[in-house]
């Protein structure tokens, strides 16, 4: 997909809006979703979407990464795949040892159900979202810029499952609970053209932007400024899901850093160039919620992780 050449570069508020037009061509009841999807994408961070068969999600993967003129790739994730099946692997072509590249060397890279393979070849997944390479008989090699994960995994079944482990979920920048559309939004995708039981408007989404504008997007980001208050505002909140009751495991402070980029980007989808409070109350679920491990007797009360986040974001005074 080679998006149409145009200058100057688009905003990431144009960005958003130019994607999301794209993308509700075959995908409806999300924009919130997509606006978090997208805020990860311009800060180059991964994304773990959470929900049930049947809402979109690979859809909603699949449509962005069309609109963004981005290579994607697609892997069905199961309990059999290797390591090299992701990576990719040496063969012998013409008596020479070749390296024939696997289908994480590209923009977007859609893993299906990620949580279905075993840990070792989750790991060498998570590698290459943290090293942004892999290495192969000793060889790193480098993926292509940008390189972006969407992950997905089904909540409700966990039989032959392999459950992330909590170190490896800190690697994706944010989580998304991909829930059900309301009535109007599931009317609306009854409206939608469709060829039996598929979506034939999928191959109506144009690239409307391309690499450059996701790179342009970054530097935007990178350049919003956030006041001295507003640092000590995004650490005391991760600092203080680490002592809360209910949570054996608080956030990181990797966590902190990508709470504020995930907030500096809101900031920029709002057209601003500065961070408000508001920004980083917006983020903090989706950024925070994957990385706490609350403790069994939380979970017994049907405690939730997002509860925990709300009980935290209470305790914190918010900056004048």
């Amino acid at each position: 997909m080679t998006p149409r050449a145009r200058q100057p570069l688009l905003t990431l508020a144009e960005l958003r809006d130019a994607v999301a037009g794209e993308v509700a061509k075959v995908v409806v009841g999300q924009d919130a979703a997509l606006d978090v999807l997208l805020a990860a994408l311009s800060v180059g961070g991964h994304v773990l979407l959470e929900g049930v068969p049947g809402v979109g999600k690979t859809l909603l993967a699949d449509a962005t990464a069309r609109a963004l003129g981005l290579d994607f790739r697609r892997m069905q994730f199961t309990p059999d795949m290797l390591p090299s099946d992701i990576t990719g692997t040496m063969t012998l072509r013409g008596g020479d040892l070749t390296f024939r590249p696997g289908p994480v060397f590209t923009n977007l890279l859609l893993a299906d159900e990620v949580n279905r393979t075993p840990p070792k070849t989750q790991a060498a997944l998570l590698e290459a979202m943290q090293e942004r390479q892999v290495s192969v008989e000793g060889t790193p090699r480098p993926l292509p810029d940008p390189f972006l994960v969407v992950a997905t995994q089904n909540p409700i079944e966990y039989e032959g499952t392999y459950p992330l482990p909590e170190a490896q979920l800190d690697r994706f920048l944010v989580k998304l609970d991909v829930t059900y559309p309301d009535e109007a939004g599931e009317v609306a995708m009854l409206r939608l053209t469709h060829r039996g039981v598929d979506a034939v408007t999928l191959a109506d989404v144009v690239a409307v932007a391309g690499a450059a504008d996701l790179r342009a997007a970054r530097e935007e980001v990178d350049a919003t400024t956030a006041s001295e208050e507003l640092l000590r505002y995004v650490s005391a909140i991760v600092r203080r899901t680490r002592s809360l009751p209910s949570v054996a495991l608080g956030a990181s402070p990797r966590a902190a850093v990508h709470l504020l980029a995930a907030s500096k980007a809101a900031a920029r989808l709002a057209g601003r160039s500065f961070v408000t409070p508001d920004d980083v109350v917006a983020m903090a679920p989706p950024v925070l919620r994957h990385r706490l491990l609350l403790r069994p007797e939380a979970e017994l009360e049907r405690y939730r992780p997002d509860d925990a986040i709300a009980t935290a974001l209470a305790a914190v005074p918010v900056p004048r």
